[in-house]
């Protein structure tokens, strides 16, 4: 929380109350969480309920690097790594849904190579695995 905080005194950002919690309910799981879900915990933290408070906090905190949007799952979690600019690659558990963030290396290689023949400036890539976290494989092998 208080490189999310120091980062956004250094861009001028406002850091609301809403804002705040919503992104400790992202840093408090190992898994992602979806709209509702943060908005049932707002609801719980009397935050009010209606979905556009959850919007809103979490298109704050993705688009200032804050939290990521998992595509694969549409849902959400805390930016591990806050304080740098990366480009995340996530290890989604597909039994258990943990979700783990690594920095991935900028070279896009083959895609990068795909996108120039066509044309096409790439902007932004998601790069998301799905596997089986520790926890789960150890389990499998029971």
């Amino acid at each position: 929380m208080a490189s999310a905080e120091a980062r956004a005194d250094e861009k001028g950002l406002r850091f609301t109350p809403v804002r705040r919690k919503v992104l400790e309910i992202l840093a408090q799981e190992h898994r992602a969480l979806g709209a509702y879900e943060i908005l049932d915990r707002l609801r719980e933290a009397g935050f009010g309920s209606q979905p556009p408070v959850a919007y809103r906090a979490l298109d704050f905190l993705v688009s200032n690097g804050l939290a990521h949007r998992i595509e694969r799952l549409n849902a959400f979690v805390a930016c591990a790594h806050p304080d740098d600019g990366h480009v995340p690659a996530f290890m989604i558990c597909r039994v258990c849904d943990t979700v783990a963030e690594a920095r991935a290396t900028p070279d896009r290689g083959a895609l990068d190579a795909v996108a120039e023949a066509a044309g096409f400036t790439i902007e932004r890539t998601v790069v998301e695995a799905e596997g089986l976290c520790p926890i789960c494989a150890d389990g499998d092998k029971a």
